[in-house]
Formats: structure tokens, sequence, C-alpha cells
């Protein structure tokens, strides 16, 4: 009988630990794998038990329980395999989280991982490129810059000194999949990053996350630990005399240092505020040397692209967006977790048939996605495809791919003042329009609550100038959550709703 029992931050915080102790007291000395978790977090803790018929899953687990699931008494959900919420998935980035030991380099490599890293050590860096290029990979952090694209701009630079730079500073509301990579399988992006190293010549590379992260702080440190001792990373990349090593600096939680400049600023150890582009961080990044900086999923999906092929990994999407998409599925919803699926979903599908819902039983008003600076699209853009270019389309954009769900209790207005306000609290102060028209923002939104109704005309301009004079997303995109609402449900605002064509 093996045991397994997630280890996530969102299980402890829902009691596994708990749940572990009673385990140790009823099994004595059978061995609980602790794992990272499923995604599935409505059911955490997760306890799986695989007597030689595959993993079978029992969740939410409370200590109470175990005595009686050791005896036969509480039936299991079934195989984990086949919950329909994991069993609809197209688990790439993914597909070791909940299965492995974190730690253990010896299941991580018996579940694929290294042979990407190893493919890579045979290729020359263009043909690496090449095959970035060829995968179709964009940036998972928000902006959806093709990868390839970056990583060859270092590259081709001449520099003595390369960087490469992981964002793993997580701050949107409703995401979590950078934190389950790197509690559930830091091997993973360990790998990418090697391999991203390797492609642009860069032989130090750091992984910038938050204090809010100690979980993830000490898993990633141990894993950095275990791949320099198994020589994976250091000055002999798999013997194949090539160097790239790595560490983990964190940051005091600034949202703006999510933007890759502020970052970049708050890693020398300076204040995380924005700069000016250009230069570009992939020409003057880190200490002014060519720095790639990419999203924990950007990197941590390289292996699977090395592994597989590149053809392989771009069968998957639709249009410009390729591959599969880590959506975050939180709020107001009945099955919230991580649903990992090839873009081209509907949003409508993902919210109603896969998180089932609203947690309340209300019908849904709005979803925001890609966190506190995402449009909120009410139901009339549920049959919008998962998709850069589509959400682009209808005013919003994919961001982390963090989807919060509101129902019909929810006050759009308020939600707008929220998103000024907290434009307002996180600006770094660099430029004006963020500064001060944030400030403004929410002078004006309380102006309409009032029953001010000129004022909505003054807070449309005042998005306009946020929107085309802010230096970088923060004060740029806050306007998306405020317009989106006005748009959606204006008489929320004092405005008449005009009657659909």
């Amino acid at each position: 009988m093996k045991v397994y029992l997630s280890q996530d931050a969102a299980a402890k915080a829902l009691g596994s630990e708990a749940v572990a102790a009673a385990l140790k007291e009823a099994l004595g000395d059978t061995p609980v794998t602790r794992v990272g978790s499923r995604g599935m977090v409505w059911l955490e803790p997760l306890l799986e038990i695989d007597r030689g018929q595959g993993r079978e899953a029992w969740g939410p687990v409370a200590p109470g329980d175990i005595p009686a699931i050791l005896a036969g008494d509480i039936p299991s959900l079934g195989l984990t395999e086949e919950i329909p919420f994991l069993a609809k998935q197209t688990r790439l980035t993914f597909q070791r989280c909940g299965i492995i030991d974190p730690l253990d380099l010896a299941q991580y490599e018996a579940h694929g991982g290294l042979a990407g890293l190893r493919r890579a050590l045979g290729l020359s860096g263009e043909q690496m490129i090449d095959e970035m290029k060829a995968s179709g990979l964009r940036g998972r952090g928000g902006a959806g810059f093709p990868t390839g694209i970056k990583w060859d701009t270092v590259r081709m630079a001449h520099a003595d000194q390369k960087y490469i730079v992981c964002n793993a500073d997580e701050g949107d509301s409703g995401t979590f999949a950078d934190r389950m990579i790197m509690e559930g399988d830091p091997f993973c992006l360990i790998e990418g990053m090697a391999i991203a190293g390797l492609c642009t010549s860069a032989t130090q590379g750091y992984v910038y996350t938050r204090s809010e992260y100690p979980d993830a702080v000490a898993v990633m440190r141990r894993a950095i630990e275990l791949a320099r001792a198994a020589g994976v990373l250091g000055g002999d990349v798999l013997g194949s005399g090539r160097a790239f090593d790595m560490e983990v600096r964190v940051g005091a939680g600034a949202y703006v240092c999510g933007e890759e400049t502020s970052l970049l600023n708050s890693l020398e150890g300076k204040r995380g505020v924005v700069r000016a582009k250009p230069p570009l961080p992939a020409l003057e990044g880190f200490l002014g040397r060519p720095t790639v900086v990419n999203n924990v999923i950007s990197l941590a999906t390289v292996p699977v692209i090395f592994e597989k092929g590149a053809a392989y990994y771009a069968d998957f999407g639709l249009g410009r967006s390729r591959g599969t998409i880590p959506v975050q599925i939180a709020g107001n919803v009945k099955h919230g977790g991580l649903f990992e699926t090839a873009f081209g979903m509907s949003l409508g599908e993902l919210v109603e048939e896969i998180g089932g819902g609203t947690a309340s039983g209300r019908p849904v008003k709005a979803v925001q996605i890609g966190g506190p600076l995402g449009a909120y699209f009410g139901r009339e853009k549920f049959d919008t495809p998962f998709g850069y270019e589509e959400f682009d389309g209808q005013g919003g954009l994919i961001g982390h791919a963090g989807v919060v769900v509101f129902d019909d209790s929810a006050d759009m207005l308020g939600m707008a003042r929220f998103a000024m306000e907290f434009c307002a609290v996180e600006s770094c102060g660099k430029c004006t329009p963020c500064r001060i028209g944030a400030v403004r923002g929410v002078e004006t939104l309380d102006r309409i609550k009032a029953g001010d109704g000129a004022a909505v005309e003054v807070l449309t301009d005042l998005c306009e100038v946020m929107k085309d004079g802010s230096l970088c997303a923060l004060g740029g995109f806050t306007p998306y959550p405020v317009l989106s609402a006005l748009e959606a449900f204006p008489e929320e605002f004092g405005q008449v709703k005009e009657a659909a064509e």
C-alpha cells in the first residue's frame, strides 16, 4: 500500500498537517509520500492510496476520517485520474504536480525529467532558438511576448556575463500556478532555467519570489542544493563542461515588482521602481547585462518542449496561442483550482462546467481575468475562447490566467473603485499618470457613487490618460477593470444601459 498526501501551501492551510499526524499514528512505519497539489483545491487535504489498482482519492479529509478510510468504511472518490476535473485536463507543464515527491530527483527523472535538458545539450544555441520559436511559446506572465524572440535577443547580445531571471513574484489575485510549480515540481523550473542559460550563454540564474511564499522558497532552495549535488547545476552541467548555477532571492512583496524592470531594481538591492524602456532588459537588464526575464510557467514549460519536440507542443491551442495554459479558477466558485488545458476552451465552459458555477449557488454575474488589472467579462462574453488575441478583441487580457468569479450580489462600482485604490496603494510613484491618476480615480468614483453622473466622462478621460501615459502595466492596465465594469454594468454607475443591437 502506497499513501500520498499533499503538502502544498493550500493543503496546509486547509489542515493537511493534522491529517499527516493522524496518518502517522494510524500507519506506524508505513511511509506517507508528501506531494504537491493536484490542483483540486476544493478537495484539499487530498489523500491518495494505491493498493495496486491505481491511486484512489479521498477529500477533503479530516484527521478523524483516517481510521474509517483505512478500514474501508469511507468510499473513495474513485481513481484520482478519473475525477472529471482532472480527466478533462491536458497536463504538460503540470504533468508531475501531485504525483511525485517534489524533492526526489530520481522520481523526477523517472517521470521524464531532465530529458529535455539532455537533448538541449546536444543542440547549438541557434537550434535551440529555432525549437523555441517553432513551439509558439509565449510569456505566461501576462504580456504574451514570444519566448524564443526574447531568448534570441539575449543570445545575440555581446557581454561578458548574461543572466536568467525567473519572475516568481506572483501577486495577481486568484493566481497560484507559480507557487504550485515551485512547491510541487521545482526541478522542472530548474531544468527550464538551465536550458535557457545554455541557449543564451548565461551562466547565472535567479528566482525572484515574494516573502509571502515561505514554503515555495524553502522547497526551491532545497531543490537547487540537490540539483547542484547531482551535477544538474554548477560548473559542469550533466558532464557537458558547460556552466549554469542559480539561487533564490526574496523580495518584500511589492506588487509592482512583478513588472520586470522594477523586479530587476529590487534584485539589485535598489528601490522597486519601474525603469524607462529602452533599453530593454534583454540588452541591459540585471546589473546592466543582457538578461532573460521569464515567468515561472514560461520556464517550467521549456523542458516538455525539448523533451517532446516543438511540433508536439505547438499542436495544442488555437491561432497564435499555442500549447496549454494553466487556468487558475478562484473566487466565488464551486470547484476552485488549477485547470491546465489547451488554448481554445470557452470562458463559459471553464466557469460553468469545469468550475461548477458559484459556490453560493447564485447566478454568475461577472468574471475577472488576469488579476486586479484584468477586465470584467459579463455573461454576454462567455463564448470568448481562451486565447491572447481572442481576449484582446473583447477588451480583456489573459495575464497570468487567474479567473475570479463573482455572483450577482457583486457591487461592480465598488470593484472598479477597488482597482483604482489598489493602483494608488501599489504604485511605485515613478510616473504621474499612475501615481496621481489612481488617486483621482478613487475620488471620481466616489463622486459617481454619490450621484454625480457628469463624473463618468471625467472617469473615462482619466482612464485614457492612464492607459496612454503610464510607464508600466500597473497604471496602464488599471483602466481595464474600471472601464469594463462601466461598459458591462452601466446602471451601477448611474448610466442607462443601451439596448443590444
